[in-house]
């Protein structure tokens, strides 16, 4: 059964990582003095997969997604799909790298969204199923500067994107250490599905997507934590 696939997000008209196919909502702020509380979470390099009653889903659902880097996740959702019922998990699959390798991961799958029927649940919400399926959630950017003028607020942004996030991200071309993919900001309530593009907004950092090899092409598993630290705790028993 084909269900509906997860809403584009609309950029920031600051966002510098847009690529042709891209929407931009340059009424932002307008969009933002409506809502009465935000919530900005870390963008992840992953895949964004659903979870519902009928299977995993990838980018498209047309049809439940059978790729080797979500056989784990998939084998998870044969635990808990008798228990979804018209609830819907969105979450970013890090199972495989893509463009960032992250070397500080405890796990490879983060909940940001939760649909029921026509409604995007709000942010406690999300948080709350997370807890129930045993998930994580994207981890949490904190806002210290108050958004009392665009420009604060874009300035905010900007500086916050300019750090490395939570889980220690590396350039996969370089192999040096980079900033976080982007932030997505999003209203902390509940909201219709149709109302997405005003309710959520992205920015990703310039240049995040590498046109010269997609990364399923030879894709590698990504390493935990726990394996690095083993590999650093071996290089320096020798």
């Amino acid at each position: 059964m084909e269900t509906q696939k997860y809403g584009r997000t609309y950029h920031y008209p600051f966002s510098p990582g847009t690529t042709s196919d891209d929407r931009i909502n340059k009424h932002y702020w307008q969009d933002i003095q409506l809502i009465d509380s935000l919530i900005h979470t870390e963008k992840l390099d992953g895949e964004n997969n659903c979870l519902n009653q009928y299977g995993v889903f990838a980018r498209s659902h047309a049809a439940p997604t059978v790729s080797a880097w979500t056989r784990q996740i998939r084998q998870r959702w044969q635990l808990i799909k008798n228990d979804l019922g018209d609830i819907e998990l969105f979450g970013e699959n890090l199972y495989a790298t893509h463009s960032i390798e992250y070397r500080g991961l405890a796990q490879d799958f983060y909940l940001f969204a939760v649909r029921c029927r026509d409604m995007w649940l709000s942010w406690e919400e999300v948080k709350f199923y997370a807890a129930l399926f045993d998930f994580a959630c994207v981890p949490e950017v904190v806002q210290n500067v108050p958004r009392q003028t665009e420009k604060e607020y874009r300035l905010a942004i900007l500086e916050q994107v300019a750090g490395a996030g939570s889980f220690a991200p590396y350039d996969v071309h370089t192999g040096q250490p980079c900033t976080m993919e982007g932030i997505v900001s999003r209203n902390a309530a509940e909201f219709p599905v149709a109302q997405f593009a005003h309710h959520v907004f992205k920015y990703v950092r310039k240049n995040h997507v590498k046109t010269d090899r997609h990364w399923t092409v030879n894709w590698q598993r990504a390493r935990m934590v726990h394996e690095y630290q083993q590999e650093q705790d071996h290089v320096a028993i020798k």
